[in-house]
């Protein structure tokens, strides 16, 4: 198979994965015929899933959103933590106002939110 056109393709390329790695255990060797094939499968699945089952990136405001349910914080406890108010806060949530640089920067220090996401 050069390529998986198909949904049916997939699901089949799927179900010998699951098989070959049944034969393969520990043998993960390329002299291993086995192996080589459910390599070569596995990179079509991703190529094919790539394609057809795509994950878009999250927005700032829905990362914030599970962040805080991560963390168990009220929008009063990110207020408090951000250094604003919670009115601002209640505005950066429904997308009515602009994170500033400033609150960017303790999004990414305090929640660990990724530089890229927050830039987005």
């Amino acid at each position: 198979m050069k390529k998986i056109e198909t949904d049916a393709q997939y699901q089949k390329a799927l179900k010998q994965i699951d098989e070959l790695m049944l034969k393969i255990g520990d043998d993960h060797s390329f002299d291993n015929p086995e192996f080589v094939m459910m390599d070569r499968l596995s990179d079509l699945v991703t190529d094919y899933e790539d394609q057809h089952y795509k994950i878009e990136t999250p927005s700032l405001i829905e990362v914030i959103k599970l962040r805080m349910y991560e963390m168990g914080l009220k929008q009063s406890d990110l207020a408090q933590l951000l250094g604003v108010s919670k009115s601002r806060i209640s505005e950066y949530l429904r997308g009515k106002r602009d994170i500033t640089l400033d609150v960017a920067r303790k999004l990414h220090n305090q929640l660990k939110i990724d530089g890229d996401i927050i830039l987005q």
